[in-house]
């Protein structure tokens, strides 16, 4: 399970380090997409077999299926960590997600998202205002 929130720019030839907490679960391969909200999605190799699979259960008959799988799979890409614990996000990818220097990088269970740090705060901002009423109609915590 991937969890917590962490702090890294990218540097000039569009490499951000993978968090250390995250790189024992990640392997030194792992997939990159696009992911919702204009961040990066990141997911181990079995997981993303596992994505995969449920994709291919979806009729390809309805027009949003087969635009939300075109999206998804043709910016997705294996990655390696190098060395120094860094990987290589593609110029396309970097481009979606607005991915320029500050980036902020969190765990959400069972991914990884990359983040441009200006709109995970704003996004963190908006959130934050409606979290216990999202809570309250998503989930029933019993505490």
């Amino acid at each position: 399970m991937f969890m917590g929130e962490y702090n890294h720019n990218l540097d000039t030839k569009g490499r951000i380090i993978v968090p250390s907490k995250f790189r024992d679960s990640l392997s030194n391969e792992f997939v990159i997409t696009r992911g919702l909200d204009k961040c990066l999605f990141i997911y181990t190799n079995d997981e993303w077999s596992r994505i995969e699979e449920k994709m291919k259960e979806l009729p390809l008959t309805r027009k949003d299926v087969r635009k939300f799988m075109r999206m998804f799979f043709s910016g997705a890409t294996r990655v390696e960590v190098d060395k120094q614990g860094r990987i290589n996000i593609p110029q396309k990818l970097r481009e979606y997600a607005g991915l320029t220097k500050a980036c902020t990088v969190i765990g959400v269970s069972s991914r990884v998202e990359i983040w441009n740090t200006d709109k995970w705060n704003d996004f963190y901002d908006e959130s934050e205002d409606n979290f216990e009423d999202i809570a309250e109609e998503l989930i029933d915590f019993n505490f």
